[in-house]
Parts: structure tokens; sequence; C-alpha cells
């Protein structure tokens, strides 16, 4: 009875061994994603009233846990009788990331001209304010389905042909962590312009420490979720790169010599602006048709 209760620990302590090792390399490989995720969702749930920011944020995170709850059994379930759909989605879902990183470059270096209109004060009831609020949300939880598909898919795709109970908890942890670590560290990045006056309010002396610190996060709000943006752009177009790297045997060894890193972020980019040019064209020759 003894050895039949050690023998279970054992293989208990194996399988939570395996899936930390599985957990560590997922991890890495979503780490793209989930900055990318950690910056759209910190600029989604800014600019609300300071009231309404945490109430918004939570929203959306619960939004968030049900879209794990509807893609995870998919996945699985695809994982575990049709896995070749497994590695297309993963190559679609590659598309559209390299697609989206080129097209924050392209956006970068040619900024699109808007015309500048007079800002309009409106007086909105409490249900039009809540509307627009609502509007937002589902905004921001659609955004956030389509980001946790490719969660999902390339956590699952590094477990490789590991038993069905071994994916299950490493994919399940990914999604919880995704989760918990984005939206915990978005409820730090929206609320630190709001830490920062409480610390400038904490005393009547001017220039103090206090006021120090607080008018650093005052001002470092903005640049922090535009450097975000940077890095989630740059993480975008490696994660893509390593998906089609491992993918698509042909471009493993097509730039021989270079590190691996460097090798993902150029075929990520060229990708990118090859599926940018071909939408943009789609897009023009759509116009020209309708008219």
């Amino acid at each position: 009875m003894a050895s039949g209760i050690f023998a279970l620990l054992d293989d208990i302590a194996t399988l939570m061994d395996d899936v930390a090792v599985m957990g560590k390399v997922a991890g890495k490989k979503t780490a793209g994603i989930l900055g990318d995720d950690l910056a759209v969702n910190a600029e989604k749930a800014s600019g609300f009233m300071s009231s309404r920011e945490l109430p918004v944020l939570w929203a959306i995170t619960k939004g968030s846990f049900l879209n794990k709850l509807i893609i995870l059994p998919a996945a699985f379930l695809l994982s575990a009788f049709l896995p070749t759909a497994v590695t297309v989605i993963l190559v679609i879902g590659g598309l559209y990331l390299a697609y989206e990183g080129a097209e924050k470059i392209y956006e970068f270096v040619f900024p699109h001209t808007h015309e500048e209109e007079a800002p309009k004060l409106e007086k909105l009831t409490k249900e039009e304010v809540l509307s627009r609020e609502k509007e937002k949300i589902k905004s921001a939880i659609l955004t956030d389905f389509i980001l946790s598909v490719e969660i999902v898919i390339i956590a699952l795709g590094t477990t490789g042909d590991a038993p069905l109970l071994n994916k299950i908890l490493v994919v399940s942890l990914i999604a919880l962590v995704a989760t918990v670590g984005v939206y915990g560290l978005v409820a730090l990045i929206v609320r630190m312009d709001e830490f920062g006056a409480k610390l400038i309010d904490l005393n009547d002396r001017d220039d103090s420490f206090s006021d120090k610190i607080g008018q650093f996060l005052v001002n470092a709000l903005p640049k922090v979720i535009k450097s975000l943006s940077v890095i989630g752009t740059i993480a975008l177009l490696l994660v893509s790169g390593g998906i089609f790297v491992h993918n698509v045997h042909f471009l493993h060894d097509l730039i021989p010599g270079i590190p691996a890193i460097i090798t993902e972020f150029l075929i990520g980019l060229v990708v990118g602006f090859i599926v940018l040019l071909v939408i943009k064209l789609a897009t023009g020759l759509w116009k020209k048709i309708k008219k």
C-alpha cells in the first residue's frame, strides 16, 4: 500500500517536472504576444474617468477568462483529434502577427494624415456614458480573444507529442498566467498616474521627495505605454518569425550562420511586409471594383 502511494507521488512529481519544463518553453514562445497583449490592453483600459478605470478593467478581465474557457477546450479537441489543424492555425496566426507588426512599422514610417477636428464638448447622460464604456469593453474583449487564440495555439505547439494531460496542464497554466499577469500589470500601469498624483498631494512642501517621485510617475505613464507598444511590435515579428522557422521546413536553414533571433526577426519582418502589400493591393482593387 505504502509503495503504491510513493509510486503515485513519484508519478505526480515527474508530471509536475515535465509541466514546469514545457511551461518555461511555452512562456518564452508566448512572451511576445503577452507583451503586445499588455500594451494593447493598457491602452484600451486607459482614458476613462479615474473612478471607472478599475471597474472597466475588471469587466475586461472577466471577458478574458470567458475567452479562455471557450478557446481551451476547442484547442485540446483539435490537438487530440486533428493535430494538423493546430499547425495550420499556428501558421495562419503567424501571418496575422507578422502583418500586425509590419503594419505598425509602416504606420510609424508613413503615418496617415487625418483631418484635424476641433475637439467637441459633449453633454452626455449617464446612460450614454455607460453605453460608450460598454462598447469599449466589447472591443477590448474581442481583441483579447484574438490574442488569446494565438497564445493558446503557440503554447500548445510547444508541447509537441507530450501526453494530453501534460498539454492540458501546460496550456492552462500559460492561459491563467496570461490573464492574471497581464491584467494585473495593466491595473498597475493605468493607476500609475493616480498614485503619482497622491504622492504629490502627500504634503504641502514644494519639491519634496514624494513630489519628485509622483511627478516622475505621472510623466512616465504615456512613455511606458508607448515603449510597451514598441517592444510588443518587435516581439510580434520575433514570435511570427519563430513560428515560420519551426513549422515551414525550408525556412529553418534559409540564413545559415546568423543567430536564430535575428533570423526569426528578419523572416517575420519580410513575411509581414509581403502580407501587408498583398492586403493593401487587394483593398485597393476592391475599392476600384466597388466604384
